[in-house]
Formats: structure tokens, C-alpha cells, sequence
């Protein structure tokens, strides 16, 4: 009996110390993948970046991008090349970047409706927005500027509306597709404005602005480089922007806020992110110097310059910036029935 007990009690202690020794094992294990998740975010880059815009080349978010882009390249002596992937709405570009290494050498400068409302407006998407990106920064939340052309006489937002309410159906605006910022913006007008307005969509911002110049829709939505290059050259006038206080580049244009609209905010925000997946040191680390390259005095001033206001701020900021759209945007989606088409 007592050589039965001694050979359990060895056997028991043998079981024990397995047990700790793969315990041992496995905290060694997690403590060598963080040093090698550490020493790879260090080494970052080693070899070039794409980043991937989801517009066509020449217009003013692919400037931005190509801006940013740029100053990575100073810091990192990288190459960093911008990849135009146009189309489908943004959707070709967020599939692009579903489908790359999840290691931080793929960055997907997204305009963010791309992952608020498409995921709604289409009924099949080749990626998931939820699942597949990791978000790295908030880069800027530029407000929309509503336009009118020259010949419409509305000279105010509160001009507008009326003219608007005493033939409903009648005015026409227009947008860079169907579920666009510039879409919704317009849609967000009709709902807390209460007017009849009718959406013309077209293929693109450009098409947009040109359909304004030519009298074939009377206002529409803009922002950005664009906006403000047709405003100081007297074609469009700007009633009113959706922003919380007037732009410092254009002081003359009211807010809706001073238009009799309360809280009427809507722009074409933007982030970068990279594939889900992607270690979180080489996530921080591409937080920390895109962070680092908003702080450069030049990249400042170019930046407003252009209308844009920069943001920043850690990723759980564009999580939660992200929602924050999705409650706004998703229910005026729903109930005006808007879909792709």
C-alpha cells in the first residue's frame, strides 16, 4: 500500500509540474510573438507602402492623399505610392485593401460612407465592413458647402427654403452618385427642412459641378478644394456650411446654425486604415506618425488652405467616430428607401 501511495504521489507531482511547464510554454510562446510583433513595428517600414484611394487621380481627396503620402516618404525613406482604385462607389478600392497582407504595407484612405452606408445601399459586397479593416486614424472631417448657381434667385438658406416650399418638387440638386456624402447631405436638408427637393445623381463630383454651372440642377453640395475654387471665381454662391462655426477661409459664408437649421452638420470625412489582422504595434505606429505628420506647420497650412479640417486622435477615435455616422446617416437610408443603383 505504501509503495501504491508513493508511486500516485510521484505520478500526481509529474502531472503537476506538465501542467506548469506548459503553462510555462504557452506564456513564452505570447511573450516571444509580442517581442517579434514589437521588433517588426520597430523595423517599420522596410520595404514600400501603397496606399490605396478609392477616387479618381487629380481631385481633391486623392490631393490629400498624395499629401500624406508624401511626408510618410520624408519620414520613413520609403517609397509610398498612392494606387487610384476608382469605382463601384468606393467599393473596388475596400475590397482591394480586404483582400491584402494584414501587415500595415497596405493603407486604405477611405472616405468614410464607404464603410457607413454602402454596407446598406448594396445588397452584395465583397468584403465586410465590420470585419475586415482596422481602424488607425481619423484624418479629417471636411464640412459640406451648399451651392447655388447664378441664375437661382434664392440669395440666403432661409431664401432657399421658402422659394423651395412654394414649389415643392420643382428644385433640383445634385450629387456624385446615389448614397453619396452629397446625396445624403441633401437628403438631411429635405428631412429637417421640410422641402420638396428631387436628387439628380451623377457619375462623380465633376459631373455634379457641371450640371450646376449649366443650370441643369440649382444646387448642390460640395466641399473641399473644389468648392472653394468656384466660389472665389463667382460662379456658384454659397449659402450656407455644415459646420459648427464658419471656415476660417470663408468667413462671408454663414453656418445652417445662423441659416435657422440647428445642428445641421454633414461633410466628407476620412481615415486610414489597413487590413483586420494587422499587428496592433504596426497599428500604433502608423497612428503615431500619421499623427506626427499632422502636427508639420506646412502640411497645417495646406491643409486649411484647402478647407480641410484635420483631426487625428487615437484609433478607438475613428471607432467611434464611425458609429456615431452610422446612427446619423442609417436612419435617413432607411426611411427615405435609398438603395445603389
Amino acid at each position: 500500500m505504501v509503495r501504491g501511495t508513493v508511486v500516485n504521489q510521484v505520478m500526481n507531482s509529474c502531472a503537476k509540474t506538465r501542467v506548469r511547464l506548459k503553462s510555462m510554454s504557452r506564456v513564452v510562446a505570447v511573450a516571444v510573438l509580442s517581442c517579434a510583433a514589437l521588433a517588426s513595428a520597430q523595423e517599420f517600414p522596410s520595404k514600400p507602402v501603397r496606399v490605396i484611394a478609392p477616387f479618381p487621380a487629380g481631385g481633391g481627396a486623392d490631393i490629400a492623399a498624395r499629401r500624406l503620402a508624401e511626408r510618410l516618404l520624408n519620414r520613413w525613406k520609403q517609397p509610398v505610392v498612392v494606387q487610384n482604385i476608382a469605382g463601384a462607389a468606393g467599393n473596388l478600392a475596400a475590397a482591394a485593401t480586404a483582400t491584402s497582407e494584414p501587415d500595415g504595407y497596405t493603407l486604405f484612405f477611405a472616405s468614410l460612407p464607404i464603410l457607413v452606408a454602402n454596407p446598406v445601399l448594396y445588397e452584395k459586397l465583397s468584403f465586410n465592413a465590420d470585419r475586415d479593416f482596422a481602424p488607425v486614424i481619423l484624418v479629417s472631417d471636411t464640412p459640406h458647402i451648399l451651392l447655388v448657381n447664378a441664375p437661382f434667385p434664392a440669395a440666403s438658406l432661409p431664401e432657399l427654403i421658402a422659394y423651395a416650399k412654394a414649389r415643392p418638387g420643382k428644385v433640383n440638386f445634385g450629387s456624385g452618385g446615389q448614397g453619396t456624402s452629397l446625396h445624403l447631405a441633401g437628403e438631411l436638408l429635405k428631412t429637417r427642412a421640410g422641402i420638396d427637393i428631387v436628387h439628380i445623381p451623377y457619375k462623380g463630383t465633376a459631373p455634379a459641378s457641371a450640371a450646376l454651372l449649366g443650370d441643369e440642377i440649382q444646387m448642390v453640395f460640395d466641399s473641399g478644394a473644389s468648392a472653394l475654387g468656384q466660389i472665389r471665381g463667382g460662379r456658384v454662391r454659397a449659402l450656407a456650411i455644415a459646420s459648427r462655426s464658419r471656415a476660417a477661409v470663408l468667413p462671408e459664408v454663414p453656418t445652417f446654425d445662423e441659416g435657422g437649421i440647428a445642428n445641421f452638420y454633414s461633410g466628407v470625412p476620412h481615415g486610414v486604415f489597413v487590413r483586420s489582422g494587422t499587428p496592433a504595434a504596426v497599428v500604433m505606429a502608423l497612428n503615431r506618425v500619421i499623427n506626427a505628420v499632422f502636427q508639420e506647420p506646412e502640411y497645417r497650412k495646406q491643409a486649411a488652405q484647402s478647407g480641410i479640417n484635420l483631426a487625428g486622435g487615437d484609433p478607438q477615435q475613428l471607432t467611434a467616430y464611425l458609429a456615431a455616422e452610422k446612427k446619423k446617416w442609417l436612419p435617413i437610408i432607411q426611411s427615405q428607401g435609398i438603395k445603389a443603383f
